[in-house]
């Protein structure tokens, strides 16, 4: 793994850290399915401010969220900014080597249990 990599996830456990082909890829996954791999890639963010505000916005997702839902729907307004970052991949050419991965079908796929109260009037 990459040096930079490590001394990110330290700190923030919302970095992933992805391989396509011979490269590697820092940056939050913001949706991953059979077929597409989407993510914002943090190198691509060149400003130290806008590096800042990056893992900032991705803090308060990690721990206000209940993280399955996509970094850019929770945010929306604030994250707006961060949509040059946006790569897509095709998913079977990517290998998650490390980190927490957002899939929105899983989420729209969870059961909840539902109760059924059967009342009964008593007849005297």
């Amino acid at each position: 793994m990459s040096s930079i990599f490590d001394q990110l996830t330290e700190k923030y456990p919302f970095i992933s850290l992805l391989t396509y082909g011979e490269n590697e890829y820092i940056g939050i996954i913001q949706n991953r399915d059979a077929l597409v791999t989407s993510f914002y890639d943090f190198s691509v963010i060149k400003e130290d401010e806008y590096k800042k505000l990056f893992l900032e916005l991705g803090e308060s997702w990690w721990w206000e969220s209940n993280r399955a839902i996509p970094i850019n729907i929770f945010l929306k307004q604030e994250w707006a900014i961060f949509r040059p970052c946006l790569r897509s991949f095709n998913s079977k050419d990517v290998t998650l080597v490390h980190g927490p991965a957002v899939n929105l079908a899983e989420f729209s796929n969870k059961k909840t249990k539902r109760r059924s109260i059967t009342l009964v009037r008593k007849v005297n």
